[in-house]
């Protein structure tokens, strides 16, 4: 009996010892066939989030920030004790006492779901599984991840700190509204940093991993409230806080950004601009579109937030003015529903969906509003973001006499009377206040539109080719073409400098005298007859007075003389073009460039010849602070000293290329500062420190240009149409964009100063009629004596002509296409001279016609 009955234990005992062998061997089988193939964890130590990359002004200021993924990364030791137990608490609460495993609670999840019948399912995952799932696993709920998930994580757990878990956990776990990681959702709900949570905001963002959708703060706030009250239950059990503290901060309301508690961390960001998406454009080309959107980097640009506002404000005038000139209502041709109009809840949402610019502060900010009553003579508005008065806001008749209406048909209806003859209930318009000058008070309410006719203006330092300001366009939100760096315009004669700079490298010199008579030129379409903007013809000239009244016939002729390929040579190494044509009208500014270029190519004049290329960015940082872009490459010889010598500033040593012989840099100066003073600019142009510049104005004023600058600050100015057409008989580059240059420049000057411009050592000063070119006494004076500046060492030629090879008369001699060659001349004091094309060192580049 003893021996049976031990036989039956016996057999028991191996029964269960096999059955536990096999459980194990199977469970063993299971772990190796699935950890053959699981993705390696060990990348995990030297993984880098993607996180925000940040623009700043030059005061230091956030001004733009982008990111596929909202994310700000925090190291384990930035993040607040508060916050880890908070999460902790939420997700994980044997955190620190597992091995990346909690058997304790998947059984208590196993037994919760047996008890419940299957409703009561709750994962069991711990803060290390949920890392291994969000990086290197899928998130679908299969046995299979489940398993890996398990061996990953206790493979990390040999292979990380716990720190350093929760930083890769706390870094990369989506909260809902785009934040990725603590701290930007931080900012999200509360605009604050981690160190000013509350135990209940922590505790809130702490609710968040487990559905951010079904945890809205405005949508869900119930639900939201109660995980958040559990959460700080659970930090109370935990030892995190005290009883005292959880009753204090479990009775607080619930409170948010979304709910309207907080302003928004964007609201303190001004809107997005030309210049910061310019800046994004770049360094995606740069550094590549992924890496700059996921690498964190710091930028520091080279905006000045002051001036930004100037360059937008002058150049959203000049589009205004000349829009009202026209008189023609367009509108944004969007409207509303007329059934959403009679309650204001529905309207006012309906209104803040419809897609129209709300960045124009264009003398007052310009609202959204919807039309909501047609009355007699005026018409009711609704206005976003303004709560209505007791008897409405209006338009008044006389607000919409400027105008008429353009009709489906094209056509232009009659001139606008009362409010009805431009509006119709539900249209989408733009107002602003129009307020008092004197004080400020409010008068009544403005009808506006944005002007089909666009423009770009730019600001640039001209020594180290810092850009200040940039506008590409009347506005961003309505039109994120930037035009400044992507419009391909024809220049006009803001080029004919770079012609004058080729001439005057190649022996002319201001006083250079050409023929402005007319000109046939036989091309493959025929005869082309240009022609200056007077159509009148002025005989033997001065160069100087070529440039400054913008002569287009002494322009073609000394193109001739020089040569086209000497002329394109300037052009292309200036940067205006890539590869200019080479044929005559291009002197005239015909090939198409940007405004960018342009600028940059005048610098080179106020510099003194000296190559500056243009940059919104001073330095580039990673996310370490690592620079990894410089713009300024000069060398500081005596910054590292502990001392200076009194009265004594440091040495910055330039090796800039030069491009441009000195002399004839402040020759073309000294020529474009007559064109402000008394030529093609002299009306609207009218600042306290010398000025130089060029207009320019294409055939039927389908371009306008102004480019200038004083000894430090180049800027420059275009308005077209996107389409081109004429802008009108009476459109000019001085009339139109000579005044935004001035409005711009009148607060920079105020800012940076200015001086006279210096001429170089090699200068020799004689004095001429600017008219005739003819030398006078060195005592001479009147307003038509200019000291021209000569080069040192060569003696001055006068009484030359030059005709560009074209005969006077009424027997014109067609074009011929060959450049000529340099030749011998007999001067007017019967001795010789060789002149013509023989430049060899300087360059330029610019664009347009007339």
């Amino acid at each position: 009996m003893t021996r049976f009955i031990l036989s039956f234990f016996g057999a028991i005992f191996t029964l269960f010892t096999m059955g536990i062998f096999m459980v194990a061997l199977t469970v063993g089988g299971v772990f190796w066939m699935y950890g053959r193939d699981l993705p390696s964890h060990e990348s995990l130590a030297q993984y880098t989030p993607p996180t925000i990359s940040r623009i700043y002004s030059v005061e230091g200021q956030i001004i733009d920030e982008f990111a596929q993924e909202r994310r700000l990364f925090t190291p384990a030791n930035e993040i607040p004790d508060l916050v880890k137990q908070a999460f902790i608490s939420a997700e994980d609460k044997n955190f620190y006492e597992h091995q990346g495993y909690d058997l304790r609670g998947i059984a208590a999840a196993g037994f919760d779901a047996i008890a419940s019948g299957g409703r009561d399912v709750r994962g069991a995952s711990t803060i290390t599984q949920q890392v291994m799932k969000n990086f290197l696993l899928s998130g679908d709920r299969r046995v299979e991840r489940k398993i890996k998930e398990l061996l990953l994580a206790s493979r990390i757990e040999e292979t990380l700190s716990k720190d350093k878990i929760l930083e890769l956990y706390m870094n990369e776990i989506f909260l809902g509204q785009n934040s990725y990681g603590v701290t930007a959702a931080a900012q999200t709900y509360f605009n604050k940093s981690l160190v000013d949570l509350a135990p209940h905001e922590a505790a809130t963002l702490a609710s968040m991993p487990k559905a951010p959708s079904e945890f809205h703060p405005v949508r869900r706030k119930d639900r939201l409230l109660a995980r958040r009250n559990f959460v700080l239950k659970e930090m109370l059990e935990n030892g995190f806080i005290d009883e005292q503290t959880f009753e204090t901060e479990v009775a607080l309301p619930l409170k948010s950004v979304q709910n309207g508690d907080y302003p928004a961390f964007r609201d303190a960001l001004p809107p997005r601009n030309y210049f910061t998406d310019e800046i994004r454009r770049q360094l995606s080309v740069d550094f590549g579109e992924g890496e700059f959107f996921s690498g964190g980097f710091s930028v520091r640009a080279t905006l000045d937030p002051e001036l930004q506002l100037e360059a937008e404000d002058a150049l959203q005038r000049a589009l205004e003015l000349y829009d009202r000139s026209q008189g023609v209502w367009r509108g944004t041709n969007k409207s509303l529903p007329v059934e959403q109009l009679a309650d204001s809840a529905i309207w006012r949402e309906a209104l803040s969906n419809v897609d129209i610019a709300r960045d124009i502060r264009l003398e007052n900010p310009w609202y959204p509003a919807v039309v909501l009553e047609i009355g007699q003579n005026d018409a009711r508005i609704g206005i976003e973001d303004v709560v209505d008065d007791e008897d409405g806001h209006w338009i008044p008749a006389n607000d919409v006499q400027w105008a008429r209406k353009r009709n489906a048909d094209g056509s232009l209806g009659r001139k606008g009377q009362v409010a009805g003859d431009l509006l119709e209930v539900g249209d989408v318009v733009h107002v602003r206040r129009m307020t008092a000058d004197s004080d400020g008070s409010f008068i009544r309410w403005t009808l506006r539109q944005v002007p089909q006719v666009q423009g770009a203006f730019m600001a640039m330092d001209v020594n180290t080719g810092r850009v200040i300001a940039m506008q590409g366009g009347f506005s961003y939100q309505h039109s994120v073409f930037n035009r400044a760096t992507q419009a391909q315009r024809q220049p006009g004669s803001s080029f004919k400098p770079f012609v004058y700079a080729a001439a005057l490298d190649s022996g002319y010199s201001p006083a250079t005298i050409v023929v402005d008579a007319p000109i046939e030129i036989n091309t493959p379409q025929g005869v082309w007859r240009p022609k200056n903007a007077s159509n009148r013809f002025y005989g033997p000239t001065p160069l100087r007075t070529g440039i400054e009244q913008s002569r287009n016939l002494m322009t073609i002729r000394l193109a001739q003389e020089v040569g086209m390929d000497v002329v394109a040579s300037y052009a292309e190494k200036f940067g205006v073009y890539d590869n200019m044509g080479r044929v005559l009208a291009n002197a005239l500014g015909a090939d198409e460039t940007t405004l960018y270029k342009m600028v940059a190519a005048y610098a080179m004049f106020a510099n003194g010849g000296e190559r500056v290329e243009p940059t919104m960015v001073d330095r580039v940082q990673d996310r370490y602070g690592n620079t990894v872009y410089k713009h300024d490459q000069r060398v500081c010889e005596d910054c590292t000293l502990p001392n200076l010598q009194s009265g004594l500033g440091p040495t910055v040593r330039s090796d800039r290329e030069r491009v441009m012989n000195a002399v004839t840099a402040y020759q073309l100066t000294s020529m474009m500062q007559g064109v402000v003073d008394r030529g093609t600019a002299r009306n609207a142009i009218n600042l306290p420190v010398p000025t130089a510049g060029k207009t320019g104005t294409t055939n039927d004023a389908k371009d306008v240009w102004f480019v200038g600058f004083t000894s430090n600050i180049v800027a420059g100015c275009y308005i077209g149409f996107d389409q081109p057409r004429s802008l009108g008989s009476g459109a000019s580059g001085g009339g139109m964009c000579g005044p935004v240059f001035n409005a711009f420049m009148q607060k920079a000057v105020a800012k940076f100063g200015g001086s006279d411009f210096r001429p170089p050592e090699s200068c020799q000063f004689i004095r001429i009629d600017r008219n005739t070119g003819a030398r006078l006494s060195n005592d001479a004076s009147g307003d038509n004596v200019v000291a021209e500046c000569f080069r040192e060492g060569e003696e001055p030629i006068f009484g030359i002509q030059f005709d560009g090879g074209f005969a006077m008369g009424s027997n014109f001699e067609l074009y011929n296409s060959g450049a000529q060659a340099s030749r011998q001349v007999t001067t007017s004091s019967g001795g010789t001279a060789i002149v013509g094309p023989k430049a060899s060192f300087g360059t330029l580049s610019s664009g347009g016609l007339y």
